[in-house]
């Protein structure tokens, strides 16, 4: 049963994640697009004042890829092999809390499980350190930027856990309802703690080198401090960062919606089976 389970959500997950990847070329794509043009435009400014100050200027390396693979093949691929993976551990999630959430049927449980792999893999962790687009952010902090995010990503989904076993353990005592609200104010509670003591990646020391508090590339100015090429453009942050949101959720959405019915079809199949193999054999003389 967990296999064909598991099998329905590599399905869904890849199915979600190639709807996600249409919505990313529809709408993200554009936007990383004017990203890599502005981290174009700025680090030939940069060379022109190095080159003024007479400073040595390094060659650029061109990249393995050409922009239409990476916009087409490279982001297709990457995010079809990543829904089927997160439809796995939706699958695995699926089946640990099937029979253990009480009479929920398992197409609800499918959407729910869907909801809160949203919210865990992905929207908490937003909150603390959304998604930056090309130009943001510098080299020197890769490492300690991924350490930090896959950190803030597994205490999401053990709060997540945890506050779904709260509930539980709380509602004979309090009820659903007010169950649920205090299973949710110490999840929210958790969260808020672990967020205040992570740094923000403009906090990072290699940040503080460059004499600014934020990975966002600020205006770039000459000896003489005139601007010479202005700051990473708000609104182009503000429609990644929003299209990356939309993006998952169409994942998780999918994942939920697909899921469902094959679970319940698969679940509801595999009781009409048990329940005729346990009725007695009359046999008519």
């Amino acid at each position: 049963m967990q296999k064909q389970l598991i099998g329905r959500g590599l399905i869904a997950g890849a199915l979600g994640g190639l709807l996600a990847f249409l919505f990313a070329r529809i709408f993200a794509e554009p936007q990383i697009q004017q990203a890599i043009d502005y981290e174009t435009g700025r680090d030939a400014a940069q060379e022109a004042l190095d080159k003024a100050a007479g400073l040595a200027v390094e060659a650029g390396g061109a990249d393995p890829f050409s922009r239409a693979v990476q916009a087409n093949v490279g982001i297709g691929v990457a995010l079809i092999f990543f829904g089927a993976a997160m439809g796995a551990l939706f699958a695995v999630a699926y089946a640990l809390y099937l029979g253990r959430a009480g009479r929920v049927r398992p197409r609800t449980l499918a959407l729910l499980v869907a909801g809160g792999g949203f919210l865990g893999m992905y929207l908490v962790p937003f909150l603390k350190y959304p998604a930056n687009p090309p130009a943001i952010g510098h080299e020197d902090t890769i490492q300690q930027r991924s350490s930090f995010y896959l950190l803030m990503v597994a205490c999401s989904v053990l709060f997540l856990a945890l506050t779904v076993w709260l509930g539980k353990r709380l509602q004979p005592r309090f009820g659903t309802w007010n169950a649920t609200l205090i299973a949710g104010g110490v999840f929210i509670a958790a969260t808020a703690v672990v967020m205040l003591i992570l740094p923000s990646f403009g906090d990072l020391a290699a940040n503080k080198q460059y004499h600014q508090g934020t990975e966002t590339p600020a205006p770039l100015t000459d000896d003489n401090g005139r601007i010479v090429f202005p700051g990473f453009p708000a609104d182009l942050l503000f429609n990644f960062r929003l299209y990356s949101i939309g993006a998952q959720l169409v994942l998780w959405a999918t994942i939920g919606l697909v899921f469902a019915p094959m679970a319940e079809r698969l679940l509801t199949g595999s009781r009409t089976q048990q329940a005729e193999a346990a009725e007695p054999v009359t046999v008519s003389g």
